[in-house]
Formats: C-alpha cells, structure tokens, sequence
C-alpha cells in the first residue's frame, strides 16, 4: 500500500499540477500552503483536490516527499474555487492567479522583526550625481534597500554606499504590530431620508447571502456615507470588508473619511507599501485581525478569513480592468468572489457602466439610487464652449470665455479646476526644419516631452532621454518644437495668464503616493491653491467645498479612435470631473471645450439628459452585438522577430475554427505594432453571448504550435484595443 499523495499547484505558471508524497505522521489537507522540492530547489505551492485537477498520475515510488508545510491559515475553498473561474474565464495558467493569493514571500516566514532604512539628513563627503538623486528621491521614505532602490532608480550598491557613509541608518520593524479594531459605533452621520432609505437596504443585505447591487448615486449623493453603513453592519456581525479603489492615489483622502468615521484607519493593501506592510496586512488578513481592507485590484485575491461584503467604489473605472499578466476585470471577479463567499457585493458609482447597467435590467443585480447630493447641494451647470467660434489665441489652449470665468473665480477667492487627460507639456516633439518625429526606439509610439524632468518619455515602455539641443536627422540647433497640449503645457498658460495665482498638478508624475495625495488634499482645504490642472486623476473622489469651477480643456480628445468604449468613457470622465464643482453651499459652474457641440456625449452633457445618451449607446451595441450583448476576445502575437510574430499570427488565423456565432478578424498589425522591442499582431474574435468562447479559443490554439520566443497572451472581454 502506497504512502498518501497530494496534488499541489505551484507558483510557476509554465508547470501543471504536481503530485508528492506526505511524510509519515504528517496531516495535509487542501488548501494548506506548503514547500516540495522540485529539482535542486524548494518551491511554494498550494494542495489542490486532485479530482478538480486531473494530470496524468504515476506510482508512488517515483513521487518525492513534500519538504514541509507552512504554518499559514488554509487557502479556503470559495477563494480556491475562485481561482479556477479566474484562470478558465481568462484563459490563465491556475499558478498565476495562485501568485495573486500568495504574493508576499516575506508573509510566509515567520520572521517578527525587519531591517529597513531612512536617511539620516546628513550629507555624505563623497555626493556623486547618482548619490544626490537618491537622497532628494528617498527623502521621508522608509524601506528595505531592494524597495529604496527600485524607488530611487538606482543600484543597490549607490543606496550601500550612502549606509556606509551614514546617510541612510538601519531601523528595527516589529513585523507583527497589533492593528486598531475599526468602531462602527464610532461616529455615526447624520444621514438624510433618501441616503438612510439606501443604507437600510445595504444593511440588510448583510450576512444574508450572495446580492449584487449598484449603488447608483449622483456626484456628491453621499455613496461613501451609504456604504459605511454596510460596512458597519458587516463589523457588528464580526465579519470582513474589502473596499476597491482604482488609484492608489485615492487612498489617503479616503482613509481620513474612514477614520473620521470608524474611529482608526483600515488596513491598507497596494503596491506602494513597504514589504514589513505588506507582510503585516497580509497576515492579519489572513487571520482575521484586519476587520477592513481598503486596496488596488489585487487584494480581491487575499484569504481573508471571514469576508462578509465586498464594495467596489467607482465600479465604472476602466482601471480596474488588469491589462498584463492575468488580465482580469476587478469588478467581475469582485462579483465572483461574492458569490463563491455568499456574500453581497455592492458597485458604487456615479457614472455606471452600460454592462453593469444591463445586469439591473436582467434582474440579476438589484439597483439602489440617490438621486440628489447631500446637504442641499445643487448639481452644476453645465454648458459648452464651441472652440470653433470662441477659439484661444495663437499657441494659446483656453478660450477666452474660459479665462474670463477663472479670472472671476480668482477674484471671488474660490478654486479652480483645468482637466485635460494628457500627460506631460506636448504629445509630440518634432523638428520644423527637415520634420523629423521623436519615436521611442522600443515602440511605435511618440515621445512625449515632460518639461518639469527636462525629458522626453515613453509612456508605454517607460524610455526616457533628455532633450537633444540638435535634430538628429538634420543636425539643426533649437529647430525643435512642442507640438499639441499637455497638462504641462495648461499649467504655464495658466501661469502667464495669472501670475499671481497659485497652482497645482495632479497627475501620476506629481502624485505618485498616498502622502503625495493627502499633501495636495491638505493644500486643497487649506486653500492654499487657487487653480488645479490635472489628468484623470482629479476626477473622482476628491470633494473640495471651495472648488466651484471646472473646465474641461478638449473635450473631444476621448472621442478619437476606434474603441467601442469611447464615448462612454468620455462622458462618465467628464461627468466625473464636472462632479467635484460645486459640492459645497456655493453652486458649480463647468464648461466645456469641444469643437463639436452637437456631438451626442457633450449634447447629453449639457442637456443633463443622461438616460438618453445611454440609452442609445446600449441599442447600438445590442444592434452590433457588441458587449454586454456579445462577446470580444482579444488575441495578441508578440515577438522580437517581426516575421517570426508575423508568421505564427497567420498560422493561427489560418487555424481559426469555422464555429456558428462566432467572427475571426485578423490579424493585422497592432495599432502599437511595437512594444518593448516586441512586434505585435491581433486577432479580434466577435461571439455571441450563448457561445462558450473560451472553450473555442482553448481549443483552437492547443493546435497551433509556436516557438519559444513567441507570445501569444488571451484577452477576454478586452477593454484596450492597442
């Protein structure tokens, strides 16, 4: 008779399931996190049951025995069942998805103390260019040497140079600080009829099983507050809450709301936390401790112990959607995971998406609404501006009517917001004398010039390089010019216009961190800044009782390109960013610059008429059966080898399946046909919604070969079309 056996999944994704054989006197069960030797080395993997994963077995005398078992809580079975929609729904190997449960190795040790360093203040006698960069980076950070460094863009060795010279000292981290218990008797709002109507129904919900619902509130409603209640009731009954945030940028405003509220921060889960964080949130998760999480996407996938209710805030944001790797749709799985844990699930938004709008009307997601804002607030007014009978001046981007409603706002002493989604001072640097274009060397993509770091940057690859003083092509001295706006280029508008006024820009150059966003909230309510030009960033989450004009600077740019998305997103962007005018007693004024007023996203705007505008853009997708009514599956070809990509693209478009119901499209070039030094081709596959898409593509391509130095990624129901 054999010795027991146990199937395990490791945390490599180019390996299947693993069977090994349990020691003597050794308990195992599934879900238990354990190490087996695989090779000369140990490796993490997680038990499975082997019948939900069949492999091909072999006798036990050619199994090797597991090394041990970690002493960690048991991955659960809702979130193991989890992770086996995620990787079937995505086309994912299980061991990525597992890497998202399992992502802190520091976690996994028990190790209660961790050296970390800050700098000391003091200057070391040798400061070279690298060593001054550092310093000015890591000022009021904290972190092990590999994190400063990565923070610091510079080697390991430069950040153990300064150690030695004392510019950084080591600091002792108790690993396991206990963690404040939120109160939800702590200060409980004053809510009115309409948000405590909404709250009792949240509340309701609690520990009464699976229920999805939108909560479908106004800018300003007061969602937050609403919510809060939920997770109120979720911490009387003992139980866990997750809230997902899209920006960790968000985070630090949110969590002064969370604190006035409940007494004590929640827990924080995002990439920005230092690996001692980490390790802390990660086990006190795992163990219970953590009564609320607040994180990025990838705490969805944490084993908490006892979750009782999941919210997704802003639930509309196309951030949630992961776009490398396992590129899940935070909001879906969110609802997924609510339903392996039989829990609710709420989706919090101003702007909902047209598929999560479509869900209400199936029935199968219940809908609460606060139709008005708190406090008697009124919603702003809106109105266009038509660029093409008030345009700026030459080499100007502000209308002149605009300017003359932010002069008005400078001289009643109230705050101003400019948004315009475009990073850095100018999309495009060329040359006026022979026309040559800055492209980045890994992408087919332009340079975008970032004036503040005198750089020009890549943003998809992140290559950077300073400006040249001569054209490469021509040789030509300063015949270099900026061409179109960024928010850069806004902010020195600004400048010239109203020296005087005080500035601020928010994008994801600027605020990088939760400290960097709680420093602009701070100056925001001090009233320290008169006029705000940011990105996207600026459009949700933030209230600013003072700010009582906005301008949305080109309204038009979210309509360009073929994305079936487009004019959803512009008007919830807009819609957002016109949403932090007036949320005071002093009411909200927004305009808007478009060069095409009649267009149906700004007409709607304006009109205020915004069931229409979806209304129409639900029919056209339901007349093209596009999503929610049909379904899309992105297949992206990369390679090095530009023929290599090219060939392999055509096999399997040659090898596409003749199925009913389903279009192949490609494959063609890529609209960004290089990344990172990688060619890319597409394939577009357009199914209807009864068709088991995934079944069909898992198919088609286990009968295509292809090299190693080809990638062929799946993205299922794609939200980037590049």
């Amino acid at each position: 008779m054999g010795l027991p056996r146990v199937r395990i999944v490791t945390l490599n994704a180019a390996l299947g399931p693993l069977d090994y054989r349990v020691p003597d006197g050794v308990e195992v069960s599934p879900g238990q996190v354990v190490v087996a030797p695989l090779g000369p080395r140990p490796m993490i993997g997680v038990v499975w049951e082997p019948e939900r994963l069949p492999t091909d077995e072999v006798g036990d005398n050619r199994l090797r025995y597991l090394t041990s078992v970690l002493p960690q809580p048991v991955i659960q079975p809702a979130l193991r069942r989890l992770c086996e929609w995620t990787a079937d729904y995505y086309l994912s190997p299980l061991a990525a998805v597992l890497r998202m449960v399992l992502p802190s190795s520091y976690a996994l040790h028990d190790q209660r103390q961790l050296t970390e360093y800050r700098p000391t203040g003091l200057q070391p006698d040798r400061l070279t260019p690298q060593r001054r960069s550092a310093l000015e980076r890591l000022e009021g950070r904290q972190g092990t040497i590999r994190e400063l460094a990565a923070f610091a863009e510079v080697s390991d060795a430069v950040l153990r140079g300064l150690v030695n010279a004392g510019a950084l000292e080591p600091v002792l981290v108790d690993a396991d600080k206990p963690l404040a218990c939120p109160d939800p008797d702590f200060a409980p709002p004053e809510l009115n009829p309409e948000q405590a109507d909404a709250s009792a129904s949240l509340v309701a919900a609690i520990g009464h099983g699976f229920d999805p619902v939108l909560l479908d509130g106004v800018t300003g409603s007061g969602k937050t507050e609403v919510y809060f209640e939920a997770i109120a009731e979720a911490l009387r009954q003992g139980r866990q809450a997750l809230i997902l945030l899209p920006e960790i940028a968000l985070t630090e405003p949110f969590l002064k709301r969370f604190e006035a509220r409940f007494g004590c921060p929640p827990t924080a889960w995002h990439s920005d936390l230092r690996a001692s964080q980490r390790r802390r949130s990660y086990r006190a998760i795992a163990s219970g401790e953590a009564k609320v999480v607040i994180g990025a996407r990838s705490s969805l996938f944490l084993p908490y112990a006892n979750l009782g209710l999941i919210v997704v805030d802003e639930a509309h944001e196309p951030s949630f959607k992961q776009e490398e790797g396992v590129q899940y749709h935070a909001r879906d799985v969110a609802v997924m995971r609510g339903r392996f844990e039989d829990i609710p699930v709420i989706l919090s938004s101003a702007t909902p998406a047209i598929e999560t709008r479509h869900m209400v009307e199936l029935g199968r997601y219940r809908e609460v609404k606060l139709a008005s804002r708190f406090a008697g607030a009124r919603l702003p007014e809106l109105s266009a501006i038509n660029l093409t009978q008030d345009p700026p001046p030459r080499g100007r981007w502000l209308a002149p009517s605009l300017v003359t409603e932010l002069e008005a706002n400078l001289e009643a002493g109230e705050q101003s917001l400019l948004f315009l989604n475009r990073r850095g001072f100018a999309p495009l640097t060329l040359c006026r004398t022979c026309g040559h274009r800055f492209q980045c060397p890994n992408c087919t993509a332009w340079m975008v010039e970032h004036r503040l770091m005198h750089r020009l940057a890549c943003h998809h690859c992140g290559h950077v390089m300073p400006p040249p003083r001569l054209c490469p092509e021509c040789g030509d001295e300063d015949s270099l010019v900026a061409c179109g706006p960024g928010v850069e280029r806004i902010a020195d508008e600004v400048q010239a216009l109203f020296p005087e006024a005080r500035t601020a820009l928010v994008t994801s150059d600027t605020i990088w961190s939760p400290v960097k966003a709680a420093e602009f909230v701070a100056a925001m309510e001090a009233g320290a800044i008169d006029i705000v030009i940011g990105t996207q960033l600026v459009t949700k989450g933030y209230h600013f009782p003072n700010l009582t004009l906005v301008g949305v600077v080109d309204a038009d740019l979210g309509l360009q390109g073929g994305d079936l998305r487009a004019a959803e997103r512009s008007f919830q962007q807009i819609a957002q960013v016109a949403g932090r005018a007036g949320r005071g007693e002093k009411p909200g004024r927004v305009l808007v610059q478009t060069h095409d007023p009649e267009a149906p996203v700004i007409a709607a705007l304006v009109s205020g008429d915004a069931d229409s505008f979806v209304a129409a853009e639900t029919e056209s997708r339901r007349e093209a059966a596009m999503p929610p009514f049909g379904r899309l599956a992105a297949l992206i070809i990369s390679s090095e080898d530009k023929d290599e990509a090219e060939a392999v693209a055509r096999r399997i478009g040659r090898a596409a399946p003749d199925v009913e119901g389903m279009a192949v499209f490609g494959p063609a070039p890529a609209p960004l046909a290089m990344l990172r030094n990688r060619y890319r081709y597409r394939l577009l596959v357009h199914a209807a919604r009864s068709l088991d898409v995934q079944d069909v593509i898992r198919d088609w391509l286990a009968a295509v070969e292809w090299g190693s130095k080809v990638r062929v990624a799946v993205d299922v129901d794609p939200y980037s079309f590049v």
